[in-house]
């Protein structure tokens, strides 16, 4: 089962992933959600949409922007809205 890992903690755990562009989506009730807080970041990708962003805090340390997600996809990327993707050191484990 996937699980995405930052600073010795499980942030996200499902097998129920969606991978898009060879990132894992976690479904959005698969994150331990201490760990998550909203970004202000916005980016926008042509085919997905615009996406917001979280940053994760553990121990006290903070990684900016390592999570992001589209709340509102564009028609091709609907299997993805509300789902989490990391990047920014978080590794993904299957």
């Amino acid at each position: 089962m996937p699980k995405a890992i930052w600073n010795g903690t499980v942030l996200a755990e499902s097998d129920a992933c969606e991978v898009v562009e060879n990132n894992y989506y976690f479904p959005p009730n698969a994150i331990n959600q201490k760990y998550f807080k909203e970004s202000n970041t916005h980016t926008t990708c042509g085919w997905k949409g615009v996406a917001s962003y979280y940053s994760i805090e553990v121990d006290g340390e903070v990684n900016k922007d390592a999570a992001w997600y589209y709340p509102t996809p564009k028609d091709a990327a609907k299997n993805i809205a509300g789902y989490i993707a990391f990047w920014k050191g978080v590794k993904v484990e299957k």
